[in-house]
């Protein structure tokens, strides 16, 4: 029978080739598809997000996490939507307009999906009607916005208005963050909720979805 204590290892030290087999393997020998999930590879990335915050890893591990994770998860996602297994939450993410960087929502959003959230990327320069129709269309109940300039970082404030005038302002939550974008600015234009770095939105969208935080 397989070691599932390897799947964690894998996810834990970045190893995308190990995870994905183990992943197999253990799929092979019957494994339940949702207890991999909660059992092993949610609680590698919150150790993940621990050793972050505790400045023992830096954003090149949480990266190379976040691609085991992905790996981990490929093989799952059909069987998990055969089964009716339902997502943490579902979580529409994007960059917003004018604004071309990725990384850091990249980041963000491995980490979201490895916390068991269901991630509907829109990628980069994001206008606020996208975030609209793709929040409508997957039923979200988190928008994430991204921003790394700070001229663009009013499309933020705009996407929530679009919400509003869309009339879904009342049940999607919005979660915004980047390098220029702090607490304050959250608070000023009437975000749910703002994460510093990828490991504290995990943290931010769990609060926002009413789950455990740890």
């Amino acid at each position: 029978m397989v070691d599932l204590s390897k799947l964690y290892d894998s996810i834990l030290n970045g190893d995308e080739k190990s995870a994905l087999e183990v992943t197999n393997e253990a799929l092979d020998q019957g494994a339940n598809p949702s207890e991999l999930i909660t059992r092993w590879m949610i609680p590698a990335m919150d150790e993940v997000g621990r050793l972050f915050e505790a400045q023992d890893y830096y954003v090149p591990e949480l990266l190379l996490a976040g691609r085991a994770m992905k790996a981990a998860l490929e093989p799952l996602r059909p069987l998990l939507a055969a089964s009716g297994a339902q997502p943490t939450g579902r979580i529409v993410l994007g960059t917003v307009k004018g604004d071309l960087h990725d990384i850091g929502k990249n980041l963000v959003g491995s980490m979201l999906e490895g916390a068991g959230f269901e991630v509907f990327d829109l990628g980069i320069d994001v206008p606020s009607e996208k975030f609209v129709e793709a929040a409508r269309e997957h039923q979200a109940d988190i928008v994430a916005l991204s921003a790394l300039l700070t001229v663009t970082m009013p499309e933020m404030e705009k996407a929530i208005e679009a919400l509003r005038s869309a009339g879904i302002r009342g049940r999607v939550k919005v979660l915004i963050g980047g390098a220029p974008v702090s607490r304050g600015y959250a608070e000023e234009i009437g975000a749910d909720g703002y994460g510093d770095n990828a490991s504290s939105a995990v943290t931010m969208a769990r609060a926002l979805m009413g789950k455990p935080t740890s």
